[in-house]
């Protein structure tokens, strides 16, 4: 084992703060401070300082396993478990056609390896059905942020920005919960005299934090910020010399915000009329301010109409495009926003191109050696891609996700992957996804690889390899060499991750999210690089602009977006007119009650990692119940009493945490459990018709005590 410290990142949320590892004698690793990195200038959340306990043998896989005739899996040789891979997919393949092979992906994977595994599906399999977790994440605001801007960064400046700004309104995002080391940006804004606005249907930690919470009803966001908008309006806030020179479609827009007046946004929203007053006010008055939102607007089925409505008060505020403001997105997973930059989404190639763009198939099958015509065109979502499982699509390849607890309607999903004729999985434990798998392959982890992730800046970081991975451990890299070779394809997919990076510069060269002129060198002496980072000038993306070797032309890298124009032909932002419309189920005498979803402190996504380690369970022991103290009184129901949630797609059973910090007329539930306190048991995967997120945000259910 090395024994030097290594600066890296955290494997967790997209902030990948930084952070040094250093292996101790006894093979444990050290995580310590890392100051010298600006998004979170050393300070770490329990899941970070406790990042290394993963890496435990007693913790991980070390071993391939295959599923034995009696039904079991048992430990197995690379060649066993490889060979057996293959030869599934290349049966199903025969048998059935290449859309019958499905790949799933997930938004932890490195920025080399979501490019590798979206170059796999489509060189060696032929498969057009490859989707990600990522699509639960922040689709809509990337489909809303398209529309508007031409182009989709979760943020289009720096972090370092907040504090500078004069307001700040924070739509659904519990950030002193979800990602700690944040909230001293918005800390630090209130101490430079800005306000913070926080909107969210409970009191969280970050609403205590504000200088005004405004508590809506789950699933009305999109009406909350089209009256705000109407307010801007009607009180000639409107920056009329801004919309006229930088903008596109005010008219429709104005038309559109006008039929939500205060009192019908009241009566919809739950927040009262001088509130939406005093957030106009306070959002308008200053120079500068930004709207930020994360999955509580996007994760809906009007998501992309949701953030769409926040980004036209921007526009119409004079509040995108210039210092100190704008419109953001608070991306979730650690790669949430490279993760879909390069190809393993459904409809997209590297650099952020469409797969439906001639020209862009033209560039990356250059790149790729092969046909244009031979790359299947786009396919199904991500849930639409877990729906057809054990029918339309017989054998599945899964990388880093666990859709048996973070899926919505997670019990049906479940069956689904059930009824495959195959499925292997590649992760580092044995996740309650990989123990249905017929193969699980033991894959390296962040601090055993070195690789590139792009945080929710746009900042791309190099993680580097701190500590030897234990005998039987491969990459995934490794994993995609092996499984091409043996279905025919030898050449094409390399095992180091730097030659990978080369090959995705070439790819992404001249698409939106070019990282071309980006080098393992530069990210090594520089705290990240941001993109658009093109090739250097004088080169003509030729060799020298993308050998690794820095010119005098090298370009800097855009920390900052759309200051002189966006990214649309014409170089103007569009406003997209959009109409309030209900959630997809409402509730009703059968399912009176609102559930939303959400995220603890101590606990990551589905928790497959998180609830292997014993400080962070300590903290986080299982699920709960949240419910206004009115609602548990009508139940009948104590604090720490069973309760179970019904809807119509399950029931979950958790104990009540009685508070006033929510709604009268809501529960909350956190979802990184398994068993019976599987919130996404009951969540709603109805699909939002431009991103196809599901609504995990808000579903109807009823509340039931429980016998003990």
């Amino acid at each position: 084992m090395q024994s030097t410290v290594t600066p890296t990142h955290c494997p967790y949320c997209a902030l990948q703060c930084g952070m040094n590892l250093t292996p101790a004698p006894d093979g444990t690793v050290e995580v310590s401070e890392r100051a010298d990195f600006p998004v979170n200038r050393g300070a770490l959340c329990g899941k970070g300082r406790t990042a290394a306990a993963v890496l435990a043998p007693g913790v991980r896989l070390t071993s391939p396993l295959v599923r034995d005739e009696g039904g079991t899996l048992v430990p197995a040789s690379w060649d066993e478990a490889l060979d057996r891979i293959a030869a599934e997919l290349g049966r199903t393949r025969a048998e059935y056609g290449p859309d019958a092979l499905g790949v799933f992906g997930g938004g932890g994977l490195t920025n080399e390896k979501a490019y590798t595994l979206g170059k796999f599906a489509r060189v060696v399999l032929g498969t057009s059905q490859i989707d990600y977790n990522g699509r639960f994440c922040m689709s809509s605001a990337a489909a809303a942020g398209i529309k508007a801007f031409g182009l989709d960064r979760g943020l289009p400046f720096p972090l370092e920005d907040i504090p500078k700004s004069g307001c700040v309104i924070l739509v659904g995002s519990n950030l002193a919960e979800t990602m700690p080391p944040s909230l001293r940006f918005f800390t630090e804004l209130r101490e430079n005299g800005g306000t913070l606005i926080v909107i969210d249907p409970r009191r969280t930690k970050t609403a205590e934090q504000a200088d005004l919470h405004l508590a809506p009803r789950p699933g009305t966001d999109l009406a909350l910020a089209l009256g705000l908008l109407h307010l801007v309006i009607a009180e000639g806030r409107v920056d009329e010399e801004y919309v006229r020179e930088r903008t596109a479609g005010w008219e429709d827009a104005r038309a559109a915000a006008m039929a939500h007046w205060p009192e019908y946004v009241e009566r919809i929203t739950g927040v009262s009329v001088p509130q939406l007053r005093r957030t106009v006010r306070m959002f308008c008055e200053p120079e500068s301010a930004m709207v930020l939102t994360a999955r509580g607007p996007e994760q809906q089925s009007k998501g992309t109409d949701t953030v769409g409505a926040w980004i036209n008060l921007c526009l119409a505020t004079g509040r995108a495009g210039r210092p100190l403001s704008g419109y953001g997105c608070l991306t979730g997973q650690g790669n949430g926003q490279g993760g879909r930059e390069h190809g393993q989404k459904a409809d997209q190639l590297p650099g952020y191109r469409k797969l439906d763009d001639p020209a862009a198939r033209a560039h990356v099958a250059e790149v790729w050696g092969v046909d244009p015509d031979s790359l299947p065109g786009p396919g199904r979502s991500a849930y639409e891609l877990l729906d057809a499982l054990g029918s339309d699509i017989r054998s599945l390849l899964l990388m880093a996700s666990n859709p048996v607890v973070s899926a919505p309607r997670a019990a049906h999903v479940e069956e689904r992957i059930r009824s495959l004729d195959f499925l292997a999985v590649c992760d580092v434990v044995l996740s309650e996804t990989a123990a249905l798998a017929d193969v699980v392959l033991p894959v390296t982890q962040w601090a055993e690889e070195t690789g590139t992730t792009t945080n929710l800046e746009g900042r791309v970081l190099l993680r580097r390899r701190a500590v030897t991975p234990p005998d039987g451990i491969r990459s995934d890299l490794e994993v995609l060499h092996e499984l091409a070779a043996r279905l025919g394809v030898e050449k094409g997919f390399p095992t180091d991750p730097e030659e990978v990076f080369e090959e995705l510069r070439r790819a992404s060269a001249g698409g939106a999210a070019d990282y071309s002129g980006i080098t393992y060198r530069r990210l090594a002496e520089e705290d990240g690089v941001f993109w658009p980072c093109p090739a250097g000038e004088g080169a003509d993306g030729g060799e020298d602009a993308l050998s690794g070797e820095e010119t005098p032309t090298v370009h800097p890298g855009t920390p900052r977006l759309f200051l002189d124009r966006f990214a649309t032909p014409d170089g103007r932002a569009r406003f997209v007119p959009v109409s309030h419309r209900a959630i997809a189920e409402e509730p009703d005498d059968e399912y009176p009650v609102l559930l939303t979803t959400g995220r603890v402190v101590a606990q990551y996504q589905s928790g497959a990692q998180t609830r292997r380690v014993a400080e962070l369970n300590a903290a986080a022991p299982g699920p709960f119940v949240e419910l206004h103290p009115r609602l548990a009184a009508r139940l009948g129901a104590a604090e720490g009493d069973p309760v179970a949630v019904v809807s119509r797609r399950g029931r979950a059973v958790a104990p009540a945490r009685i508070t006033d910090a929510i709604r009268p007329d809501t529960v909350f539930m956190p979802f990184h459990w398994p068993g019976e306190g599987r919130a996404n048991t009951l969540t709603n995967p109805a699909l939002d018709p431009t991103s196809r997120m599901p609504e995990f945000k808000a579903c109807a259910v009823r509340l039931e005590t429980v016998e003990t």
